[in-house]
């Protein structure tokens, strides 16, 4: 049986980089002496900043944000994998001056393995009159990712991407054994549909979902859900917080579940061709 012990770090993230690595730097050295050789953060998990005049000044490239350069340091040092769910970080393209909202996976050498851009941002109007545009300030990435660690092949969504199921099939058929569903999800939209589109893309894959979460009242003003959550390839709840604290959520994976998972129902290799829709 092949296993890996992992760690969630569900986070109530500060509006700066330096905030958010004082924030973050305990609560992974927790998890690391708690034996995690996997520990994953939230989506924003270097600033979370939606107050357009401190914005600007807040966001700079990857290789210059002190979160992401403090992580990478301390998974070397603590000798640990670790996800950063996501950075709000510069998105380097010219003439764009939209930031990327960016998946950065670390090894246990502190060198940067793997990224992902979200794919699909969060433009909507929630009926308590909540609205979002995340478009107008993140730019969305172009393609899907799927890494190899040493514990399996991991897959990368950022929060409002777990709405796309054909994202998430597409990346158990490219081998992903984990996808990780960073997120910061709003408290309406957390309470009604959180805990069953994470049971139901991990059904739907076979794979484990990995969902670290921030949660609470954030310095910028906005609220989120938290409620952080390990499910199983069956579909099973290995692992939930119930609350919006900052908190480090355990749980040992057999990644053996998962090939157990699609030979007991093999859906990934049932697909068929058929005509559109009339």
């Amino acid at each position: 049986m092949t296993t890996v012990d992992i760690a969630l770090i569900q986070t109530r993230t500060p509006a700066t980089a330096a905030g958010g690595l004082a924030h973050l730097e305990p609560l992974v050295r927790q998890a690391a002496a708690g034996g995690a050789t996997f520990v994953l953060t939230p989506e924003g998990s270097n600033l979370l900043e939606q107050r357009r005049d401190r914005r600007a000044d807040a966001v700079v490239g990857q290789d210059a944000d002190e979160a992401v350069m403090g992580l990478c340091a301390l998974a070397a040092e603590l000798g640990v994998w670790i996800l950063i769910g996501s950075a709000i970080v510069a998105s380097g393209h010219h003439g764009d001056a939209r930031a990327a909202n960016r998946s950065l996976l670390i090894d246990d050498t502190g060198q940067v393995v793997g990224r992902y851009d979200k794919l699909h941002v969060f433009d909507v109007d929630l009926p308590n009159g909540e609205t979002y545009r995340e478009s107008s300030t993140i730019r969305p990435g172009d393609g899907a990712r799927v890494v190899d660690t040493p514990f399996g092949r991991l897959g990368f969504a950022i929060c409002y991407d777990i709405r796309f199921p054909h994202l998430f099939r597409q990346l158990a058929k490219a081998g992903a054994q984990m996808i990780a569903v960073p997120a910061a999800f709003t408290v309406q939209t957390g309470e009604a549909h959180w805990e069953t589109l994470l049971r139901a893309r991990a059904i739907e894959t076979g794979c484990f979902i990995l969902a670290p979460a921030q949660g609470g009242q954030h310095e910028d003003g906005r609220r989120t859900w938290g409620r952080s959550m390990i499910v199983g390839p069956w579909g099973e709840v290995l692992a939930k917080a119930d609350h919006d604290e900052p908190c480090v959520l355990t749980a040992t994976l057999d990644m053996d579940a998962v090939s157990r998972a699609r030979a007991a129902v093999p859906s990934l290799r049932h697909d068929r061709e058929f005509d559109p829709v009339r």
